[in-house]
């Protein structure tokens, strides 16, 4: 099974009640576990375990490690696109009730740019669209392109470059159209 099976058996979970999902192909083992955090904003974040079936629950399979390798880990899975939900319309600074907020979608390194010598894609004061990418966060060796779901201007980037991201961390604060 492949990085890119794995994120469309995310995207198949995503929008369901399933909280758990368990496959099992040859000696490998895949276990894709929804948390959901509390509060009215409640966003379920899918967790994957690669687990040899004769290993104890809550080992991950080490490839770089030969085929007896374990370490013990859960890992969570940068493998879902950004969703309105990641991008949820929050207060700003006070006082700034229009302004929201563009929060991190999962865990990673942030980067402001697609390569150390290029421009970054956003500055505070541009305009950016629907779609538009604004960064990239880098997770388990993927690059993933975060793109925006609002229109309107920057206001701030609030976090610096190559810095690690926490999921739902404010990324960017953004003057809705």
């Amino acid at each position: 099974m492949n990085v890119r099976e794995i994120k469309q058996l995310v995207r198949l979970l995503d929008g369901t009640d399933v909280a758990e999902l368990s496959i099992e192909t040859g000696d490998m083992k895949i276990v894709l576990k929804r948390q959901t955090s509390p509060g009215p904003a409640a966003v379920g974040q899918a967790l994957t375990e690669t687990v040899p079936p004769s290993s104890a629950a809550g080992s991950v399979s080490n490839p770089g490690a030969g085929a007896t390798g374990a370490a013990a880990a859960s890992v969570p899975a940068p493998v879902a696109p950004p969703t309105a939900a990641s991008q949820a319309a929050t207060p700003g600074p006070a006082g700034s009730s229009r302004l929201i907020q563009i929060t991190a979608p999962m865990v990673g390194t942030f980067y402001r740019s697609p390569s150390p010598d290029a421009e970054p894609y956003v500055q505070p004061g541009e305009e950016i669209n629907v779609g538009q990418p604004l960064c990239i966060i880098e997770a388990m060796k993927l690059m993933n392109e975060i793109e925006s779901e609002v229109a309107g201007r920057i206001v701030a980037v609030l976090v610096e470059n190559g810095q690690p991201v926490e999921y739902g961390q404010p990324l960017f604060t953004v003057e809705p159209r």
